[in-house]
């Protein structure tokens, strides 16, 4: 396991492309090696803030082959500023997703209800999330993309709103350049973006790395990911939420 995660580390500081795993490993053992790359980047200080999931709309689902959600790590230096800019060398095959994401005021753990969910976030905002396979040709089995940590590599996070109102089904586009290129809805995270939450709060627990507050949360793609090339401006519009964008360098 250490020798995956060793080269999945690799992959990601140099953006370098690595063949798909070789050696077929459980689901268990791809979450140790998620764990074990990113307990390589802590010790050379990044600190974790939260965790995303992923799979958790259908579109998402058909686009990747697989079936079921799962989850990977977020850290401090995988958030980009609301505006900010990315460089486009220093991933591997970059590709954005529009989100939602929740920020908790108060630890969430282990099997909540959604009223309890809802009750510890502090806030709700638009968000895209960078993701960013390290396999090459952007091929990879279910254990695969979790070992690398689920494919997270950047996100961006916009203002954040009163997490009281409805956002069970906003609309959501995803424009680059000014043209829409995806158009969906809050609901396609699960049905609500709250059962993504309620779901984050039970893993993390299980994972031993419950949520506390200041933990953020990304509740899943609503649609299918759109690739990223040099030059573009990305913006993510949501009903009621605002915007939040980047620009890629």
């Amino acid at each position: 396991m250490l020798g995956i995660a060793e080269r999945l580390d690799t992959a990601v500081t140099t953006a370098t492309a690595t063949p798909q795993l070789e050696v077929p490993i459980t689901l268990d053992e791809a979450y140790q090696v998620q764990a074990a790359v990113l307990g390589r980047r802590y010790q050379r200080g990044e600190k974790r803030i939260g965790l995303k999931m992923g799979f958790t709309s259908r579109a998402k689902m058909v686009q990747m082959g697989v079936e079921g959600m799962i989850w990977g790590r977020l850290t401090d230096r995988m958030l980009v500023e609301d505006g900010g800019d990315i460089a486009f060398e220093t991933y591997v095959h970059p590709r954005v997703e529009p989100e939602i994401a929740f920020i908790l005021k108060a630890p969430l753990t282990g099997s909540v209800t959604p009223a309890a969910a809802l009750a510890a976030v502090g806030g709700v905002a638009p968000a895209l999330e960078i993701i960013d396979s390290r396999y090459k040709d952007f091929k990879f089995s279910l254990t695969d993309v979790v070992a690398d940590n689920s494919s997270s590599s950047s996100f961006v996070v916009g203002a954040w709103n009163d997490p009281a109102q409805d956002i069970s089904n906003l609309g959501m586009i995803l424009e680059i350049d000014g043209v829409a290129r995806q158009i969906g809805s809050s609901a396609a995270i699960l049905g609500h973006p709250l059962r993504s939450l309620v779901a984050a709060a039970r893993l993390a627990e299980e994972a031993g790395e419950p949520l506390q507050a200041g933990s953020v949360v990304m509740a899943g793609g609503a649609t299918a990911a759109e690739a990223l090339a040099p030059g573009q401006h990305v913006r993510l519009v949501v009903q009621n939420l605002g915007r939040v964008e980047f620009n890629v360098k």
